[in-house]
């Protein structure tokens, strides 16, 4: 799969404010969990944060997962995702295109970009993206109220690129098996991850393990249909 990412790809998109607690201590305890559970990519979004916190953050992130195989991408801020020697970056469906930021990129550097249709899609693909997230798959808190891509949707995308699509938008453990039928690579979400914060660590470990364990297991069954 492109970029190393393998099916399904299961990505945890941040939000510090939904975390327990709230902030960047919380953020990374959420992060550390994700990543030792078998989450394989961490999406840090933080637009709140000035580049000098998101760079310490990132850094912070970077040495939480350095035992794991996650890998961190930051979210649309090429800047601080090469000074913070991030594994890359991900990109707005209006940033610049993926081939722009190859050139000053190191190898091996990971490129992601959110897209909402077809034609963001095949227009991503062309400029040399690793992966594409599609969205909003469902109505989900995280977004506000606006038309939905829906599994048509996403499945229409899985189909028309060769590079892995993950889905986004209200993902949840009962609905992994509804997106790993449309075609779609796996998942990408935020509440799925920051709701189970108020564990104790070990309750946190346990949960997500056996989170990512399911939605693995989906897209297994998937594949043996």
């Amino acid at each position: 799969m492109s970029g190393g990412l393998r099916r399904p790809a299961i990505c945890l998109v941040t939000d510090r404010r939904r975390v327990s607690p709230p902030g960047n201590r919380g953020l990374l305890r959420v992060i550390e969990h994700a990543a030792r559970a078998g989450v394989d990519l961490i999406q840090l979004r933080e637009p709140s944060l000035d580049d000098g916190e998101l760079f310490d953050v990132a850094g912070a992130a970077l040495a939480a997962i350095s035992s794991t195989a996650a890998r961190l991408v930051v979210n649309e801020r090429l800047d601080v995702a090469l000074a913070a020697r991030a594994h890359g970056v991900h990109l707005r469906a209006d940033s610049a295109p993926a081939d722009r930021v190859r050139a000053v990129a190191p190898p091996g550097f990971l490129i992601g970009r959110s897209v909402h249709n077809v034609e963001e899609a095949v227009g991503a693909a062309r400029s040399g993206v690793d992966y594409l997230v599609a969205g909003t798959v469902y109505a989900t808190p995280s977004k506000p109220p606006g038309p939905l891509l829906g599994l048509d949707g996403l499945a229409s995308i899985a189909a028309c690129v060769a590079v892995p699509v993950l889905g986004i938008g209200g993902v949840t453990a009962e609905t992994a098996a509804e997106l790993a039928s449309t075609g779609a690579a796996g998942v990408a979400a935020i509440g799925l991850f920051a709701d189970t914060t108020t564990r104790t660590d070990g309750q946190l470990d346990e949960e997500l393990r056996n989170l990512v364990e399911r939605i693995r297991e989906s897209f297994r069954a998937a594949d043996r249909r």
